[in-house]
């Protein structure tokens, strides 16, 4: 579980989560790292619980991939990226197109040409499935990309056969075919269902939640797992961007301020109240000066001035001896 806090300045709303110093999935495939079909397995299992546990919350995160998937230092996969994830409540579906086009199940393409009845959780299985096979293969089992035509895709998604290696496990493509099952209501969609394969009949599922199972793919804690370049972007474009920050606020508060609408105002108000401005100097520690210091410490102080002396007599005094 990821935790998380959150506090805001005047301008910007700042939200603090678990430093996961692994790197992303998709990182590491950049780095031709060769995830055996062990590690993949734990994976899989481990997505699975937080799959069901943000199904049992409602929640649709229509982005699964590697990108968004980060590792911490032990190796161990957390969710990530929940730009575009929906809230569902009982039977409801969802109709708009979210996602990565490659990742994307057919459903959710249908439903944006046809204009059929929507999509709902299974479109994540799918995505799983998806990254599944692209870990283990090193690229995707479709052609498809950001630039196909939402009924292109659909074509090559019915048209195009799964190849799997040889090498793989029966068990492993077994699984990850169902997961690529075309139609959402034959797709492993569940906590459940998942754990009917027999590929999985092994797996102990309460030590996979509590991570006591060890990955089988550690990252470097001697190096940095990212590509600094892209996720320090703004870092490296503006060398001192908290400064010009300042400079900005000090502006804006010199300049007149239009009202807002009294029912936009009260809104604002609203939230405001949830959201305590975060004052820094506050939280620094405040300096004493030597008056501040309690009689004890003078005290103290007087001792240690008449012990230093003692001592540099007493010096003195044994030098001339030996001389």
């Amino acid at each position: 579980m990821v935790h998380m806090f959150s506090f805001q300045d005047e301008e910007d709303l700042f939200m603090v989560v678990d430093l996961l110093l692994g790197g992303d999935l998709r990182f590491h495939l950049q780095k031709k790292v060769g995830f055996n079909e062990q590690t993949v397995k734990l994976y899989i299992c481990e997505l699975v619980l937080a799959l069901d546990y943000l199904q049992r919350s409602h929640i649709i995160h229509r982005d699964i991939k590697p990108d968004n998937i980060l590792l911490d230092e032990h190796g161990h996969v957390h969710i990530t990226d929940f730009n575009v994830a929906t809230i569902l409540q009982g039977s409801e579906t969802v109709s708009s197109m979210a996602g990565t086009k490659p990742y994307m199940a057919p459903e959710v393409f249908v439903s944006f040409v046809d204009g059929g009845v929507g999509y709902s959780f299974a479109v994540d299985w799918w995505a799983l499935g998806i990254t599944a096979y692209e870990l283990l293969h090193g690229s995707r089992p479709f052609e498809i990309r950001s630039s196909t035509a939402a009924a292109e895709v659909l074509c090559i998604i019915h048209s195009q056969q799964l190849h799997f290696s040889c090498i793989w496990s029966p068990g492993m493509k077994h699984l990850i075919r169902s997961l690529l099952t075309r139609d959402p209501s034959s797709r492993p969609s569940s906590l459940s269902e998942v754990q009917a394969s027999p590929y999985l009949a092994d797996v102990d599922w309460d030590a996979v939640l509590q991570k006591s199972v060890s990955p089988g793919f550690v990252p470097n804690k001697r190096r940095l797992n990212c590509d600094p370049t892209f996720e320090l972007e703004e870092m490296i474009l503006e060398s001192r961007p908290l400064h010009k920050k300042k400079k900005r606020l000090a502006k804006s508060r010199n300049q007149p301020s239009n009202p807002l609408p009294t029912h936009v105002q009260r809104s604002l108000d609203s939230l405001a109240e949830d959201f305590i401005a975060f004052n820094r100097e506050k939280m620094k520690p405040q300096r004493r000066s030597v008056s501040d210091k309690p009689a004890a410490n003078k005290h103290c102080e007087g001792q240690n001035n008449s012990n230093m002396m003692m001592m540099k007599m007493m010096k003195k005094h044994s030098s001339s001896e030996l001389h």
